[in-house]
């Protein structure tokens, strides 16, 4: 395995050949293009990201792309200048700042340019003022995207604006520059660059990061072993989270009637009923051992329990955002239809129900709802359990 480990979790590929008959059967199915946005995302500095964008450019330049660098950053890194190979890399705007000169990209030059294709590294970087009207570098990136320039560019984890504060509790280090997560959600792909915390500290030691004089103290404080495993889980979180987003997306788009069972998924079906609370806090528990999400479905005009004899409706609702769970309403006069058909559209693999109050005599007269749910779930694969209900104690 290679030091960097590529993991491309989006629905598309950089490139787009045919794919052969044998492969898929089906002679005319093509690899999709990679898209007009296309993010490189890192755990930490030091993993890759640059290298990858610039490979990627260069691969692209080589199939007749027309490709340039809006701006690259290479921190001294002799291996990734080297990277830059023969690509046409337009001119940066040098400004003069607080007695300093910085670098920065020209967003106006590039737009003149107008290429194919722009690499832009460090999409969360602030921009010097004076360089430009846009205060952020993702602010250029959109603008360059307006105009029908394709982009990609790289970003770390801790940049991404809902995940910011978290880093910052886990390192004790600010989170200056930040990405709102709409533009990197807006992307066509997002790639996930992945090193262990081990091989980054080894390339840390050899100066494959930052200057040797500065290894020690980054080594002990941002880039200590437990940060980076953090940083990592992550990184690969968000992933799952972007593909979680476009498999159901995919599956409701084409209305896929069979259940993908990439992850559990727990329902539970709850009324006003007394000993619900009780109930919501056993599914919670098995979504926890199971490691699942857990959505909580109140199926409103089902609910016949009289509201003075049952907890409020509120409340429960409350309990199950405390615990983690999805709330979802359903105003539906069949609650066992209802509540297999969420289940399908949202690709559960377990229902959770409280076993029912009805008498037997009821049951005949009326029907077993808990009864008819079961055939409808097995007839669709997904599994059915019956916990026993239990009302608090009482004094």
């Amino acid at each position: 395995m290679s030091e960097d480990n590529h993991l491309d979790f989006s629905p598309g590929s950089s490139e787009s050949l045919p794919v052969t008959d044998s492969a898929v059967g089906d002679e005319t199915a093509t690899v999709a293009p990679a898209g007009r946005f296309r993010i490189y995302l890192g755990s930490a500095a030091g993993v890759g990201k640059t290298c990858a964008m610039l490979d990627e450019g260069y691969r692209r330049h080589r199939r007749g792309t027309d490709v340039v660098i809006g701006i690259v950053d290479t921190h001294g890194r002799d291996y990734t200048a080297t990277q830059i190979r023969d690509l046409e890399v337009v001119p940066c705007k040098v400004v003069e700042y607080r007695g300093s000169r910085f670098e920065e990209m020209d967003l106006d030059a590039v737009l003149e340019r107008a290429p194919e294709v722009a690499l832009v590294d460090e999409l969360a970087h602030t921009n010097v003022p004076g360089s430009g009207k846009n205060r952020k570098r993702w602010q250029d990136v959109t603008e360059l995207l307006d105009a029908g320039i394709s982009v990609v560019t790289t970003v770390n984890i801790q940049h991404i604006e809902s995940l910011a504060d978290a880093v910052e509790r886990m390192t004790q280090t600010k989170v200056r520059e930040r990405v709102p997560d709409w533009v990197v959600r807006k992307a066509d792909q997002v790639e996930l660059i992945d090193s262990s915390p081990e091989q980054l500290r080894r390339r840390m030691l050899h100066g494959n990061v930052y200057p040797k004089e500065k290894v020690s103290v980054a080594l002990n404080n941002f880039f200590k072993r437990e940060n980076l495993i953090a940083l990592r889980e992550l990184a690969l979180r968000f992933m799952a989270d972007e593909t979680e987003e476009e498999m159901m997306e995919f599956l409701r788009r084409h209305g896929a009637a069979d259940l993908w069972e990439t992850t559990e998924r727990i329902l539970l079906g709850v009324t006003g009923a007394e000993g619900t609370d009780l109930m919501l806090h056993r599914a919670a528990r098995i979504a926890a051992r199971s490691k699942a999400d857990l959505h909580v479905v109140h199926i409103s005009a089902a609910d016949a329990v009289a509201p003075e004899k049952s907890p409020s409706v509120a409340k429960i609702r409350a309990l199950a955002i405390d615990l983690g769970a999805s709330w979802h309403e359903i105003d539906s006069s069949d609650p066992a239809g209802a509540l297999v058909q969420f289940a399908v559209d949202h690709q559960i693999t377990q229902i959770v129900l409280g076993s029912s109050r009805r008498s037997r005599i009821e049951e005949l007269l009326k029907g077993s709802v808990v009864n008819k749910i079961m055939r409808a779930a097995a007839s669709r694969g997904v599994d059915v359990h019956v916990i026993a209900r239990r009302d608090h104690a009482t004094t």
